[in-house]
């Protein structure tokens, strides 16, 4: 009797940790997961699909990102919330931004993104963003502009189709 109550308990101990890393692996699978983006005009998807976004690009990055988002062009408003992202980050930039951080830009809005993020690298030395990583969700299509602008900083640069 004593070794049958005693090989339950094993078994019950070894179904129980089974369990336990069954749902240690499912987050895993979850977050390598390809992300799609959501409707040009869902603002609260688009923020959620930002942080997402930056979360799977971060690599050896350990302090919290700096993220920017414009909301859908169709936001009523939209050029006020505009010219409040430019503020901050051309301020932020302009300060400096240590090695080990990370910027994330993200909008459904990315021509304007790709604006902001034009109006806020103005001005940044050459090789004085080394150790830092600038990932960009927008379209293709500004991808070329975005890393033009970013390259000559020498931070990491991430491009991120949103699709």
């Amino acid at each position: 009797m004593k070794n049958t109550m005693r090989v339950m308990l094993a078994a019950s101990m070894v179904l129980g940790f089974t369990a336990c890393k069954k749902d240690d692996a499912a987050p895993v699978a979850e977050a390598q997961q390809a992300l799609v983006a959501p409707a040009k005009d869902d603002d609260a998807g688009w923020k959620k699909y930002l942080q997402a976004v930056a979360v799977q690009n971060m690599g050896n990055i350990t302090a919290s990102p700096f993220l920017y988002y414009l909301p859908p062009e169709s936001d009523p408003e939209f050029a006020a919330k505009y010219e409040r992202q430019v503020e901050s980050a051309t301020t932020a930039i302009s300060r400096g931004i240590q090695p080990g951080n990370m910027l994330a830009f993200g909008s459904s809005a990315s021509a304007k993104m790709a604006d902001m993020i034009e109006a806020g690298f103005k001005g940044v030395q050459a090789d004085s963003m080394k150790g830092v990583r600038v990932v960009f969700i927008g379209d293709a299509a500004d991808n070329a502009r975005v890393q033009t602008i970013v390259q000559p900083t020498g931070a990491d640069y991430i491009f991120v189709e949103a699709k």
